[in-house]
């Protein structure tokens, strides 16, 4: 090997090493009970624009569909709260974090909330119609609403 393939080598792994630190310590950095609710929240995300492309027309209506979006819904704000949202994960204390510490000053007004969005959800189970499912909107709408106005802070 002469001295160039060497020294290319020797950049290329050098180069190679601390990228791969870097970005372990980049996922390092990542908490895991941040991270899941960050999911969580995005699968909420995604069985609320089902609904809400049915209720405004921009997909069929399809009582299955329907169903299964608001029964997943449910689903997802009835989760066990106390290995999601861990006191010391609060906006400030952790890497991107958007909760609030009132989350934990206030854990009945908190589990109220995410009571109000599953019983929202419930509510549209089996609805028999796009209108009834817009119908329903509101009340979904409302706990979102409700629970980011109080519960979440503003992106970093």
């Amino acid at each position: 090997m002469n001295f160039l393939t060497k020294a290319t080598l020797v950049i290329g792994m050098s180069t190679a090493i601390i990228a791969s630190a870097a970005l372990a310590d980049g996922h390092a950095k990542e908490n895991p009970a941040v991270a899941a609710r960050q999911h969580q929240m995005q699968m909420i995300g995604y069985s609320i624009g089902i609904l809400g492309a049915v209720a405004k027309g921009e997909m069929e209506y399809d009582a299955a569909m329907v169903s299964g979006a608001a029964s997943n819904l449910a689903t997802l704000a009835s989760m066990d709260r106390a290995t999601l949202w861990i006191e010391g994960t609060e906006q400030g204390a952790v890497d991107g974090s958007r909760a609030k510490a009132e989350i934990w000053s206030d854990p009945d007004g908190f589990a109220e909330k995410f009571s109000a969005l599953g019983d929202a959800a419930t509510a549209l189970v089996g609805a028999a119609d796009a209108a009834a499912v817009g119908a329903g909107m509101g009340s979904l709408g409302g706990a979102c609403k409700a629970c980011h106005e109080t519960y979440r802070g503003p992106k970093n």
